[in-house]
């Protein structure tokens, strides 16, 4: 798992990439608190376009991420991006659609 990060104003984008697992979240996790605790941005986007795998890890990462992002912004908003149908409905089955927007993967051919 690796994760590749842009700042850019009020708005941070972490771009997951490989697996997320509990053996792989915690660097993870760390690079994108980092740049939470030092951007203070307004906006996150996790963008899982490629994730290749995902265990209940990866929606801990995420509710750790908006914990955090809130208590730095209580204004701040949390955006899911580019998940499969199948991560989106688990997603919000564990609650994740109360706290944070999530957007299915588009189809490239359309």
């Amino acid at each position: 798992m690796n994760v590749t990060i842009e700042a850019s104003g009020s708005i941070v984008i972490a771009y997951l990439i490989g697996e997320i697992d509990h053996h792989t979240a915690a660097p993870v996790r760390e690079k994108i608190d980092e740049t939470i605790k030092f951007a203070k941005p307004n906006h996150l986007i996790i963008d899982f376009r490629n994730v290749t795998f995902m265990d209940s890890s990866g929606i801990g990462l995420v509710m750790g991420r908006y914990r955090l992002l809130q208590s730095i912004a209580p204004s701040a908003s949390l955006e899911i991006k580019n998940v499969t149908p199948q991560v989106k409905k688990i997603m919000e089955l564990a609650g994740l659609g109360r706290i944070s927007i999530i957007k299915e993967i588009k189809n490239e051919k359309n």
